[in-house]
């Protein structure tokens, strides 16, 4: 069994994901100590398979959350009470299995190296990966980087990476914003936009069939028409940050 970290935690936020999230946390269990995951509101019993599961094991945290408040809100509650622990950084990943929970240590690794960075996943895609969603994300990536002034981000949705903690609570807290699917693509343009220097690390990422036990909250339009508002604001927010931004790529 790995040892237990004081400064690295795995942050697993969830909801709904069905019997998948088991062999998630199982998985993530066997790579890492601690693992915490945070049920946002989720209807399907997995609170109470999790509750199980942590009273056999000492390295496995639930927090639950009564009603569904969305992906940010969940990651905001889990870091929060990581950092009164005294954790310094957090791995987020998903709990429906799409990420490799065998890549955790080498993302701890490289966050242990660099502890003022972010490590950033950059998916490697199967043959499986819905072709809409590999080009929908091309799009998201190019505002990124815009927003950034190509800064660095790899991929600005992919939710498999490593946060220092402090500066994401700091932007978090600085906007009503970021709490449900926009806040992947939010918070490294921010962290960014703070100073917080990205590291990407390649990443493959699984997409299951519902016969396989996959499943999907991602509405089409719903979604993409939040994370469009969102890149209107953060296109506002870039204008205002452009001095900083052009100082920040000369003196790179």
């Amino acid at each position: 069994m790995n040892l237990p970290s004081t400064t690295h935690l795995v942050l697993i936020p969830s909801f709904n994901p069905g019997r998948k999230v088991l062999a998630t946390v199982r998985a993530a269990r066997a790579q890492w100590t601690p693992v915490w995951v945070v049920v946002d509101g989720s209807t399907d019993g997995s609170a109470d398979w999790l509750s199980a599961e942590a009273a056999t094991d000492p390295g496995l945290r639930v927090l639950v959350l009564t009603e569904n408040q969305g992906k940010g809100s969940a990651v905001l509650h889990g870091i929060t009470l990581a950092a009164q622990a005294g954790f310094t950084h957090a791995l987020t990943m998903d709990s429906d299995g799409q990420h490799p929970e065998t890549l955790i240590p080498d993302f701890m690794a490289a966050s242990q190296a660099a502890p003022n960075a972010m490590v950033l996943g950059k998916p490697v895609f199967g043959a499986e990966a819905p072709l809409v969603r590999v080009m929908g994300r091309k799009l998201s990536n190019g505002w990124a980087n815009l927003e950034t002034l190509s800064l660095g981000i790899g991929d600005s949705l992919y939710g498999f990476r490593v946060y220092p903690i402090a500066p994401l609570m700091k932007v978090m807290h600085g906007t009503r914003f970021m709490r449900r699917f926009d806040f992947d693509p939010e918070a490294v343009v921010r962290l960014c936009w703070a100073g917080v220097r990205p590291i990407n690390l390649d990443a493959p990422v699984r997409y299951f069939s519902p016969q396989e036990g996959g499943v999907s909250h991602f509405n089409y339009v719903r979604d993409n028409l939040l994370l469009s508002g969102m890149h209107a604001r953060l296109l506002v927010g870039f204008v205002l940050r452009l001095p900083l931004l052009l100082w920040r790529r000369l003196v790179k």
